[in-house]
């Protein structure tokens, strides 16, 4: 087939310079295990896991085979009033990952349903508790909760929000925790935790009573991998339990073992109310997400409706749809007999080696990391963006996948990944950059 701006017109692309692409397309045909392969026949090595989705790589064929074989078992049910065993078995499993209180899963099919999910699991615990006024909600500049209407009000990205109105009203953003004094700092900076008391300063003028939760990602991640400080979670958690506001977690990037361990919740030893998840969760081979909740809050909104009625009015078609749930479950056998987990905390060194290693290099600004995530900021160029856009276009044709946003570099790879693949991801992106 030929790959012309006319072939490819009709599809309206998300998050993607339309007219950009089509005049000159990046095309992937194949995956296999730490690579593409592009319509050109040219090989491409994922430094992004997709969009951090493809943490066991490429073409498992495991996956496959266990999402082909479901199809041929069941190919679809109803999950309102009915349901079939893959998602009660994939919600135990998943249960033996997250902190020990937390043990209730309820499955969507993105990260931006999950986070508009949890939005409405605090609305009804908060109901069914007796308070249902706590109608406000903190988030943070700077962050990213997907792009349905509640992730889109809670988001902290301009772009994200400047032509989509007032969105959902009661949102308040407390500050981004970097800061010009944490540039090159690896790890958790060691100075900002007070940052956290914006929570307290919304509790006071808003009145803490009247706030349901509190959204975060532990590392901010597609606004340019922002580590948090040291103390800071921990603060947060202080004062949600002071006031009643629910912690959430956003760890739709963060989950699956990109910091070395399946939640960043054990990774900072912060135990939230409520975590969303998505990506990882099936390796990015079919959508998926989830919502995964403290038993008490399980228990709560439960407990409060009739016997024989329906407890919460949420729900999606394709919750817990059964290929879904036999792709997530085969991926965690996957990272469960690699150990995949356990090899992203072995790895992590060498990997943020390789990405501060660029700090010597003009045009990278700053470099943040921690596990397997890391982000590097290029000096801008003629508008905001400009230069991300260029270094996108020359490190694929260089052979290297990696997510840009604006003028930040992501890069994640997946856990498979070698200390070849690292040195390889680092060396294009030094022969790249040093060039432009």
């Amino acid at each position: 087939m030929q790959y012309t701006t006319n072939t490819l017109e009709q599809h309206w692309m998300p998050f993607t310079a339309n007219r950009d692409f089509k005049a000159d397309p990046r095309l992937v045909v194949k995956g296999e295990g730490m690579n593409y392969t592009n319509h050109k026949g040219e090989r491409v090595i994922d430094g992004a896991s997709g969009l951090f989705c493809c943490a066991a790589g490429h073409g498992r064929k495991e996956i496959a085979d266990a999402v082909a074989k479901q199809l041929m078992e069941i190919d679809y049910s109803p999950h309102f009033q009915i349901g079939s065993p893959p998602s009660f078995e994939l919600a135990s499993r998943v249960a033996k990952l997250t902190p020990d209180d937390i043990n209730h899963v309820f499955f969507t099919n993105s990260g931006s349903e999950s986070i508009d999910t949890a939005l409405k699991i605090a609305m009804a615990y908060h109901s069914a508790r007796g308070e249902g006024y706590r109608s406000k909600f903190v988030s943070r500049e700077r962050a990213y909760h997907g792009v349905n209407i509640g992730g889109t009000s809670l988001s902290g990205l301009m772009k994200n929000r400047e032509i989509f109105g007032s969105v959902m009203p009661g949102v308040v953003h407390m500050r981004h925790t970097w800061s010009a004094d944490h540039r090159f700092q690896r790890g958790q900076p060691t100075v900002g935790a007070e940052l956290a008391d914006d929570l307290e300063r919304f509790a006071q003028l808003l009145g803490g009573k009247n706030i349901a939760a509190c959204f975060v990602e532990p590392v901010a991640g597609s606004t340019g991998c922002l580590v948090p400080p040291k103390g800071y979670l921990e603060r947060l958690r202080e004062i949600c339990d002071t006031y009643g506001i629910l912690l959430v977690f956003d760890e739709v990037i963060c989950g699956f073992g990109r910091l070395g361990t399946p939640f960043a919740a054990q990774a900072f030893g912060v135990t939230p109310d409520i975590m969303t998840m998505a990506k990882a969760l099936t390796n990015g081979v079919l959508p998926m997400g989830a919502v995964a909740v403290k038993d008490s809050i399980y228990d709560t909104v439960v407990d409060a409706a009739p016997d024989g009625a329906v407890e919460f009015f949420h729900g999606y078609t394709y919750s817990g749809n059964p290929a879904s749930c036999a792709a997530a479950l085969a991926t965690l056998d996957i990272y469960e007999k690699e150990g995949l987990f356990d090899k992203a905390a072995a790895m992590s060194d060498h990997f943020l080696d390789a990405i501060f290693d660029l700090q010597d290099l003009d045009i990278v600004t700053d470099v943040r990391g921690y596990g397997m995530l890391a982000g590097f900021d290029l000096a801008g160029g003629s508008a905001p963006g400009a230069t991300g856009a260029q270094a996108l276009k020359k490190l694929y044709a260089a052979g290297l996948h990696v997510k840009l946003t604006g003028d930040c570099v992501l890069v994640a790879p997946p856990l498979i990944a070698s200390k070849g693949d690292i040195d390889e991801i680092g060396g294009i992106l030094r022969d790249v950059l040093a060039n432009m």
